[in-house]
């Protein structure tokens, strides 16, 4: 593969660096300083490039290249591929679109497929891959649509609107993927879409078996994670398309006061966990609303749905969680967390186990850029150090870690590398 810098890589990225800065000009001085000084940040952008040049897949560990996963290092992918490269990645999960306008949420080489294993798609489109789909979640429409989005405003490459795909442009494909969530995953009741019930942003339902797929067992639900990925992506819809307004602004809107009305905890100051359409998994004297979704905050905030008192309230709220729960960073899924054998899958037992509890730098990070966008810089470098610190500590990226600080899960894990590598660059450009 060819080698190349994109020289507008964090163009996009300038109008949250016009952000009112919560400290004054000397201040601001001294903390631009210490972000040019700070050792560990050279160390991750190096090591995170690093691990970009070695593929696209999820990390170790994971075949696929998935689409939740890549929407979160596409910048950082930019850096050191074409964008013949990242526009041909993007490109495979249109062709493999499912009949209704769904998303898969990731392709893996069709040969390196057992005979035994079932659960996956194949497209004529795209004979090369085998598409996979963890459909207890709703987010792999909206991960897509902010990718392109991303892409687009790293290359200046619109012309993928207008790519063919079979019988469709890509625009085309990128609204009817909306579609389908509007069309099968949208409740009415509560103007909101739907999912399993999962922890926070996680892929994993309560219910018997390994827990990805959406079957009889299953207690459909409401979070705000799912939503304000959602809200995200119509307005990057919108604004790579002005012709779209027409149809999305009106829903948008929607969806952001029904966020609001629904699911924020205006007396905590917090979201719930769920809205249950037909009861809950879990058993009826557990009080589900003492959990904090951390994940699902930080969305909701990059979806424009909480005033900057409210994200400090949110910060504030994270950090003394973090402190009760003895972890890291406020990479931390979720405090407190479910209780042992709540979920029938193990790798979600013990507590502060992957995604029940465990801390994800991949979503920790996503905070301290939506720290920087709204001017809490002297937050967002506090917060990051941890984060950085045990990627110099491991010597690369994993994809999770315990409640005590030690690496799990997948190593040289891209979305790791890439939502920092993104939150770095963006205190380095900030004036």
């Amino acid at each position: 593969m060819k080698m190349k810098r994109c020289a507008l890589t964090f163009l996009y990225l300038v109008p949250a660096f016009i952000a009112v800065a919560q400290t004054g000009q000397s201040g601001n001085q001294v903390l631009g300083e210490r972000i040019k000084s700070n050792q560990y940040f050279s160390y991750v952008k190096s090591k995170a490039l690093e691990v970009m040049k070695t593929g696209f897949n999820a990390g170790d560990g994971y075949r696929e290249v998935w689409i939740r996963d890549y929407n979160t290092f596409i910048e950082l992918a930019a850096e050191v591929y074409s964008k013949e490269v990242l526009k041909e990645n993007l490109l495979v999960f249109f062709r493999m679109q499912g009949d209704d306008g769904n998303i898969i949420d990731g392709f893996t080489p069709a040969e390196k497929i057992g005979k035994g294993e079932t659960d996956f798609s194949y497209s004529k489109l795209e004979p090369r891959y085998a598409g996979h789909k963890n459909t207890v979640e709703t987010d792999q429409e909206t991960s897509l649509v902010q990718a392109v989005y991303k892409y687009i405003q790293l290359t200046g490459d619109k012309s993928i609107l207008s790519e063919k795909v079979g019988d469709k442009t890509v625009s085309q494909r990128l609204d009817w993927a909306m579609k389908f969530l509007m069309d099968h995953r949208y409740n009415k009741q509560y103007g909101l879409i739907i999912g399993a019930t999962t922890a926070d942003w996680g892929d994993v339902q309560p219910e018997h078996g390994w827990g990805v797929d959406l079957d009889n067992n299953t207690h459909p639900a409401i979070d705000i994670y799912d939503n304000a990925m959602l809200i995200v992506a119509l307005n990057n819809l919108m604004e790579i398309d002005p012709s779209s307004k027409k149809q999305w602004a009106e829903i948008k809107e929607r969806l952001a006061k029904n966020c609001m009305k629904y699911l924020w905890d205006k007396k905590e100051q917090k979201f719930i966990p769920h809205i249950y359409l037909k009861g809950s998994p879990f058993p009826a004297d557990f009080d589900e609303n003492k959990i904090y979704y951390f994940g699902g905050t930080t969305v909701a905030i990059e979806a424009g749905l909480l005033s900057r008192q409210e994200i400090k309230a949110s910060l504030e709220e994270m950090k003394k969680r973090v402190k009760q729960a003895g972890a890291a960073s406020i990479g931390l899924t979720l405090y407190p967390p479910y209780p042992d054998g709540y979920f029938a899958n193990k790798i979600m037992n013990p507590v502060y186990s992957y995604q029940n509890g465990g801390d994800w730098t991949w979503f920790g990070a996503r905070m301290i850029q939506q720290l920087v966008k709204y001017g809490f810089t002297e937050d967002a470098y506090e917060q990051i150090q941890p984060m950085v610190k045990r990627v110099k500590d491991n010597s690369g990226f994993y994809e999770w870690y315990s409640v005590d600080n030690k690496p799990r899960g997948s190593g040289t894990f891209r979305g790791e590398a890439g939502v920092l590598y993104t939150a770095i660059r963006m205190m380095e450009n900030l004036k």
